[in-house]
């Protein structure tokens, strides 16, 4: 049974050979890309479950991967980056242009095949662990849809976005600290990347507060985590 499929896009030849070796090595089916307009293509044609998308890729693999979340039919996928840059704003680039992880190059295989476990991973949710559907002013979040709807407007929550609004949501008006938050939807061997925390929050806010600049709903406990305020 397959692990999963992933499409590996890199306009190099050599990466996209070793790669495929590698993932298919451990259980995954692999399909190439040399380009972002040809890895749409194929994303629209077949179920792949995770990108793997070099973030200097000609054209651009954040233009890449922002069309991507673009794109109803595909939008679902899960991207990891994998970038040459370190640098934080580099890196919060990244997950601003939707993706669910990054990886510096260069890296080892049991590296990447951790944060693709770790990027395919679906947390599902218990019975009665929260709401199915909250009202906060105008917006409405169905979470059985994974949609927020207002403001004449229907937005779609990645996998990702949905489980950390879920889980904020089943536990409502208390601290949640960066580690619990990060371990809940990435997993157990993360907890030290706040910046994944900070743009999934903001990208959260400009979904769900009337003002995100001004968050009336998911609030920000300084130096501690993030806190979401369920009205009575």
């Amino acid at each position: 049974m397959s692990a999963g499929r992933i499409l590996v896009v890199d306009d190099d030849p050599q990466i996209r050979r070793v790669m495929r070796a590698a993932l298919t090595a451990n259980g995954y089916e692999v399909g190439d890309a040399r380009s972002g307009d040809e890895a749409l293509e194929q994303l629209r044609d077949g179920a792949f479950d995770l990108v793997l998308l070099d973030i200097n890729l000609p054209g651009g693999g954040l233009e890449t991967c922002l069309l991507i979340r673009g794109q109803r039919a595909v939008r679902d996928v899960a991207v990891i980056m994998l970038t040459v840059r370190s640098s934080e704003k580099d890196k919060i680039d990244a997950l601003d242009a939707g993706a669910d992880d990054y990886v510096t190059k260069p890296f080892s295989m049991p590296e990447l095949l951790a944060r693709i476990r770790a990027a395919l991973r679906r947390v599902p949710l218990s019975p009665g662990s929260g709401p199915e559907r909250i009202r906060l002013g105008d917006v409405e979040i169905d979470f059985a849809g994974r949609l927020v709807t207002g403001r004449g407007r229907t937005l779609h929550l990645t996998p990702k976005e949905f489980e950390l609004l879920s889980y904020f949501v089943s536990r409502p008006n208390r601290t949640l600290t960066h580690r619990e938050l990060l371990q809940f939807v990435w997993g157990p061997d993360y907890g030290e990347e706040i910046e994944y925390l900070r743009v999934f929050v903001n990208r959260l806010r400009k979904k769900i507060e009337p003002d995100p600049a001004k968050p009336r709903y998911l609030l920000t406990d300084a130096w501690a985590g993030y806190r979401f305020h369920l009205p009575e």
